[in-house]
């Protein structure tokens, strides 16, 4: 990322508020000549004081040259604060106007990645919270100091050194020759520290995926008593930081003291210079004091170089974590045009392989029927690629090669959106959002009244449980068990009313008497619909009218229980382990 490329990436944030831009940029130029009145004045003063004092005039005589200055100097700060005011309240007006559209633009961007995105370990969710965080942080305080300090500084300083270079053209030309020195050490350092501030990234991209993943793990960690270790790892990881962040700030001092021996050196110059042009009678006395001041405002700028280019490399390294996640397009969800106006579910895969990012084949070869308004049950062993098939018919990825068809249409033709309004999702584990248990249900239908919410729970035998809670529907979700969760999950899957149903073993967290209530809930909006269900319960997968048995990403047995049993192939073995599970000898003898 250069500093071209980032302005052009910056651009189409700013390009809405040109008119506080323009406003800015006047109130600097007003502000940048203002500026300068000290130094005019100044030399004004001592000029005509010295005159004075040569004529042996009294203070009488010098009442009309104070009150002068006074005026001028008064109104010049009046001018000045009000153009303070007017530039510190624009730019942050600007920055906080660009950190919200980023901020939002953002968000827009990541919902509209494939989920493939999210799988890749580059991507994983500490390290992309910490690219939007410093990002957004890094560009927006770019723009705030671009606008408040730096633009300022350097109109003042450009205006400065024209002064400079109007009251004598050898004096002007010290304070031109300072610049390019200056810049050309700052440069230096900058690309020095790039690879310090660029490990840094990586540090706390590292460090704040760790901690997530550590408040994710608490449990295993607890019980296996591994918080010395884990500790261990996290200590690790911060003297590497620390280190790193020394190196940065030794080699800044350096830098900066030598920049410091630069300046300095300049303004000797600069007196130097004006005196001996006051001593061979070319500059008035008063032309001292006003360079030094015209060239304290050309080196005011310098002076913050060091933090003005500390701040535009954390940009330039922060904004490349950020903008390659705004700009990867090439990982948008892909959809097709085709909307359906009703689906049946006749689902057909030809010939189907699946590669995660990673590497990893899932699913080798996969041709398959599944039948419209038929419950069709995957078994299989874990890693047999069951998941993996729902996640390719619900399009969350694409298969690598082959084809799904569905109602007589190639998957990649339907309007994705449009086709998942028809499909419900139903996992193992379903995610609650933050807020009540009455919108977390609303979720699968944003438009449902409260009557229509609670005849949900009910069907998802969760209403009762819901209104024993002090808040009612309006209870935080968060303190539902997971078992509740889950039934919350089945509440939004009735709102939903979709034509298609995948349930990802819906009934694993309950207990047997809520997955009887589930299993009766299920059965009544299976009625007319496709249904496809991974399930490792017995009875779920009897009631299918077909079973697709998996093994190794491959299907290996389909037809239907009484078929599969009777091959005594994969599926027996694992009906088999299934019912010796249960201990179905023993349960027997406990009913007869």
């Amino acid at each position: 990322m250069t500093i071209s490329n980032l302005f052009r990436h910056l651009y189409p944030f700013v390009k809405p508020y040109r008119k506080l831009l323009l406003a800015t940029l006047f109130l600097t130029a007003i502000g940048s000549l203002a500026a300068q009145v000290n130094a005019l004045i100044l030399r004004y003063t001592v000029d005509h004081v010295n005159e004075l004092l040569l004529a042996n005039k009294t203070l009488k005589d010098g009442i009309k040259l104070l009150t002068f200055i006074s005026i001028v100097l008064i109104g010049k700060e009046l001018i000045y604060s009000l153009v303070q005011f007017g530039q510190k309240f624009y730019g942050e007006k600007l920055r906080i106007f660009i950190s919200r559209d980023l901020s939002q633009a953002i968000v827009e961007k990541i919902l509209s990645y494939r989920l493939a995105y999210y799988t890749s370990t580059e991507n994983e969710s500490g390290k992309l919270q910490t690219r939007i965080d410093l990002g957004v942080s890094s560009l927006t305080r770019l723009v705030q100091n671009f606008f408040i300090d730096i633009l300022p500084l350097f109109a003042n300083s450009l205006v400065a050194l024209v002064f400079m270079f109007f009251a004598n053209f050898y004096v002007g030309l010290v304070g031109l020759g300072i610049i390019p020195i200056y810049f050309y050490i700052s440069q230096l350092q900058a690309k020095k520290l790039s690879g310090f501030r660029r490990r840094m990234r990586t540090y706390r991209e590292n460090k704040n995926n760790g901690i997530i993943s550590l408040i994710e793990s608490i449990t295993v960690i607890k019980s296996f008593v591994r918080e010395p270790l884990e500790a261990e790892k996290h200590k690790a990881m911060q003297f590497d930081m620390t280190e790193n962040q020394m190196q940065t700030r030794q080699l800044s001092f350096v830098f900066d003291s030598i920049k410091s021996f630069v300046e300095q050196n300049g303004v000797v110059f600069i007196i130097i210079l004006t005196a001996y042009f006051v001593l061979n009678g070319t500059m008035s006395i008063g032309a001292i004091m006003f360079h030094i001041l015209l060239f304290n405002n050309v080196s005011a700028p310098i002076r913050q170089l060091h933090r003005i280019y500390d701040e535009v490399n954390d940009a330039l390294i922060n904004s490349e974590g950020f903008f390659d996640i705004l700009e990867a397009d090439q990982e948008k969800e892909p959809s097709g045009q085709f909307i359906p106006t009703q689906l049946k579910g006749d689902f057909e895969l030809k010939n189907v392989d699946f590669f995660y990012p990673n590497g990893t084949q899932a699913l080798k070869n996969v041709s398959m029927s599944i039948q419209p308004n038929k419950i069709t049950a995957l078994v299989g062993l874990s890693g047999a690629g069951k998941s993996t098939l729902i996640n390719l018919l619900d399009k969350f990825y694409e298969p690598s090669s082959g084809e799904i068809i569905l109602d007589g249409v190639n998957l990649n033709a339907y309007h994705t959106p449009s086709l998942r309004h028809k499909i419900g999702l139903v996992l193992q584990k379903n995610h609650i959002f933050k807020g009540t248990i009455a919108e977390n249900i609303r979720y699968g239908n944003l438009n449902a009244s409260n009557e229509e919410v609670e005849d949900a729970a009910r069907k998802a035998y969760i209403h009762e449980q819901i209104v024993q809670m002090p808040q009612g529907y309006n209870s935080n979700a968060n303190l539902l068990s997971g078992g509740q969760q889950q039934r919350i999950a089945i509440a939004r899957l009735f709102l939903k009313d979709p034509a298609i149903i995948f349930l990802d073993e819906p009934t694993a967290n309950l207990d047997a008497i809520a997955t009887e209530q589930i299993k009766k809930s299920l059965d009544a909006i299976k009625k007319d619909r496709t249904v496809i269900i991974i399930s490792h319960s017995i009875s779920q997968i009897i009631d299918a009218d077909t079973i697709i048995v998996m093994d190794n990403g491959q299907v290996v047995e389909q037809g239907l229980h009484e078929e599969l049993y009777d091959k005594q192939g994969t599926y027996f073995r694992i009906f088999n382990a299934m019912a010796n599970s249960l201990n179905i000898e023993k349960i027997a003898k406990t009913l007869n």
